[in-house]
């Protein structure tokens, strides 16, 4: 097992997708650091989940989008868990905006907390990745980022930059055994998908909703596989094809 006694930073671990794939981690042997910004006792919830499966687990709050808090949280993982083999940046928001909306507020903040968060994040694991020739980067991007989405134009450029942002590590440390590779999901059945109106299962070839276990399926086999790297996996039941 590729990824047992491994230690994994997931942020936005208490909810959805993120939750999935901590618990999805600890299921392959991973200890899991949970990282949450507002909602504490979910980020609980998660880390006695992983604890059942007998792994170890903490939680680290802050806001992923500052670069302190992200230090911060880093440091605190650390000093609980060890240091950070494996990232998986996840936390983002998704706020639907009309195009005659849609401000300089708005979009900022989205870059923010789905781009700029993700190379923060990145940037306080790497030395140590780098220092022991081992790690995994995964960046939660977007079908969006090829044909726009459902939630607005901001929200589809931050995840169309987290795809350039995968490629720039990855083809710089593919050669230090530290892989990153994007997992692009599209109308999965969380919070964020519920709060965009007029959204039907429908619209999907599948006709369904994606679950979160299922991205939290191939986040795992990604994570495992130490030769695939500069990917990005479309998780969309068909809807990037059609």
């Amino acid at each position: 097992m590729p990824l047992e006694n491994r230690i994994a930073l997931v942020t936005g671990g208490g909810r959805g997708i993120g939750r999935a794939i901590a618990l999805a981690l600890a299921r392959a042997g991973t200890d899991v650091a949970i990282a949450y910004r507002e909602r504490r006792h979910e980020a609980e919830a998660v880390a006695a989940e992983v604890r059942a499966a007998r792994r170890r687990a903490c939680i680290v709050g802050g806001d992923v989008a500052i670069e302190a808090d992200v230090l911060r949280l880093v440091g605190e993982a650390q000093a609980a868990l060890g240091e950070i083999d494996v990232l998986v940046a996840n936390a983002g928001i998704g706020p639907v905006a009309a195009l005659d909306e849609l401000d300089v507020a708005a979009f900022d903040r989205t870059i923010a907390v789905n781009l700029r968060s993700a190379f923060l994040l990145a940037q306080a694991v790497l030395p140590s990745m780098r220092r022991r020739r081992f790690g995994r980067l995964l960046f939660l991007s977007s079908t969006a980022a090829q044909v726009g989405g459902v939630v607005g134009p901001h929200y589809a450029a931050s995840k169309a930059g987290l795809l350039g942002l995968m490629h720039g590590y990855a083809s710089r440390l593919a050669s230090e055994e530290i892989t990153s590779n994007a997992i692009a999901p599209a109308l999965i059945e969380t919070e964020m998908i519920a709060a965009v109106p007029g959204v039907r299962p429908e619209a999907l070839p599948v006709r369904r909703f994606g679950t979160p276990e299922e991205v939290a399926d191939l986040a795992v086999a990604v994570l495992s596989n130490g030769f695939v790297t500069g990917q990005t996996v479309q998780v969309n039941g068909g809807a990037y094809f059609t």
